[in-house]
Formats: structure tokens, sequence, C-alpha cells
């Protein structure tokens, strides 16, 4: 990697790193010129003036877009949050209110969300802060984590993993899993079943199954821990969102494994009975992720408190 020379880095105008930052996010001239508020021509010179100090082309124009160099991509992300850090250090302190504050969020998550947290949310939302407005969007499969790291993500809602250092987190609820089934399922009535029985692991692994699955994999939490028995189930579909596998299930002979608090919100609105799988099923740690450019933020804040109070009783 190319090394700032320590004279240049003393006369480097450091307005300069908002520039290449711009650059860097936009990808052009005149779309950096928009993000900082520079006419094009200025952002160009800024340009020049920074491949000289840093001694490096910086990047390759191809057609009207600007290709970056090695270089330029080691800096894109550290410089993106090193001027994030200095905007809200530098910023004054605010007086938030909930009652006043006019603020849009955007959450991501699945639609177990929809279910489980945006009602109560939505009542506190209208009463405490009328001005908040929230957007619950899909989850983006194989990049939830990733999605935050830009600034179309406020939050998202999602299974706890090993998270990059760059993101804070804070954990919401536990989730356990039961069957669902719908009322007067033929077979499980011919096995004299009650809702709240142990399914039996031959029926259980022979009846049809439904999966959520953003990703269209066929193979979920259930079938790790088959696994741990020798066993395995029939997944005869798949869904992305929660709200497809319950609904199929009201409406076939297929049967799912469904969040257990989910289960129990949809099962009386949809005539589903609930079991108990054959086989222990870990529980997911659900949990909130964010930016940690948006830790100290006194309505990202509020908003976080809020939603943790209501999902926390959920465990």
């Amino acid at each position: 990697m190319f090394s700032i020379n320590m004279m240049n880095f003393k006369t480097l105008d450091l307005n300069l790193l908002r520039v290449l930052d711009a650059l860097l996010q936009e990808g052009s001239t005149i779309g950096a010129a928009q993000r900082i508020g520079l006419s094009q021509p200025a952002v160009s010179a800024a340009l020049a003036r920074l491949r000289h100090a840093l001694d490096d082309p910086l990047f390759t124009r191809i057609g009207r877009h600007l290709e970056p160099t090695q270089f330029a991509l080691d800096l894109k992300d550290p410089l993106h949050q090193r001027l994030a850090e200095i905007e809200t250090l530098l910023s004054a302190p605010t007086r938030f209110d909930p009652l006043t504050e006019q603020r849009s969020f955007r959450i991501s998550g699945s639609d177990f969300f929809a279910d489980l947290l945006m009602p109560d949310l939505a009542r506190h939302l209208a009463a405490a802060a009328p001005g908040i407005r929230v957007q619950l969007v899909n989850l983006v499969p194989d990049n939830y984590v990733e999605t935050i790291k830009q600034f179309d993500i406020d939050l998202a809602l999602i299974p706890r993993v090993d998270f990059p250092d760059w993101a804070d987190s804070h954990d919401v609820m536990t989730s356990t899993f039961s069957l669902i089934a719908r009322n007067g399922h033929p077979r499980i009535a011919n096995a004299r079943l009650s809702p709240g029985d142990v399914i039996p692991i031959d029926l259980y692994c022979d009846l049809g199954h439904v999966l959520f699955s953003p990703e269209g994999r066929l193979r979920g939490m259930g079938d790790a821990a088959l696994d741990a028995i020798g066993r395995e189930r029939n997944i005869v579909m798949t869904m992305p969102i929660f709200s497809g596998v319950y609904n199929a299930v009201a409406e076939s002979d297929l049967i799912a494994l469904l969040p257990t608090r989910l289960a129990e919100r949809v099962a009386e609105r949809l005539g589903l009975s609930i079991y108990r799988p054959p086989m222990p099923v870990a529980t997911v740690q659900l949990c909130m992720i964010w930016h940690r450019r948006a830790t100290h933020d006194p309505a990202h804040t509020w908003l976080r408190d809020q939603i943790a109070g209501i999902l926390a009783p959920l465990s």
C-alpha cells in the first residue's frame, strides 16, 4: 500500500478528504459535487491536488464512471467512518424531544417483526413520537450486516452472529420454535394427537414441510437438529417470508417450524394448531445491530430503547 509522506500530510488540506470520500461513495465527479455542494470543476481540481498529495492516481475513468485504485479502495471504508465520527464529535449537542422530532428510520428485518413488533411500535409512536416515521424493509439475503454499513439502513433485527468491529449491537429477545399444522390435520388427528403434544419423529419426517428461507435454501435449523439424531425431513416448499409459511400451512396439509411467539400470535386467526417438535431445536438469540456512528445519536438511542422494551417481554 502507498503511504502518505509526513510532509505531505502536514500540508494536506483536510477539506480534500471530504472530496475524496464523496468521490469514493458516488463514483463520479458530478455525483461527488452534488453530494458535498461544490461545482464539478472544483471537485476535479481537488482530485488533482489529492493525486499529487497522496502520490497515487486514485481513480481511473471508465466512461462516465471513476474506478478506484486499490489504494483508494483501501481508504474507502476507514475514511468514511472517520469522517462520520469527526462530524459527530464536532456537532453541537441537541436536545431531543420525541414529541417534536421529525425523523425517518429504516429497519431491516424479516416479517416476523411485522407481526410481533410493528403493531405495538405503531401505537407507541402515535402517542409518544408522532413525527417519527419507521420503515421495515426486507432483509438482504447473505448480506444482512453489510446493508447497515451503507447509509440506507439505520438498524437491523437479526439473529446474533459475529459482528464486525464497526457495529454495535444489543440483544432484544430469544426465540424458541414450535410446530404448526392446520386444525383438523387428518394424519395428526389419526395419530390422536392434541395441540401441545410432541409429534412422533416418523410422522414429523414423513409429512411435507414449508421452510422459511429468504435465500431459497432447502435446509434450516430444524435440519441441523435432525442431523444430530440421524434423520431428515421432507421439505416440499420454501418461502422468503414467515407469512407465506403460515398461510401455506393454514391452507394445506403441510407443516412448518415457526418461532413460538409468532405461532401463538397467528394460530387462532388462521385456524392453526401448535405442537412440539420431536427433537430439540436450538434457541435463537435475536438482536439489534447498527453502525457505531449512530450509537450516541439521541433519536436513534430513543428508538432502540422503545424497540427493546417491546421485544424483551416476548423472550
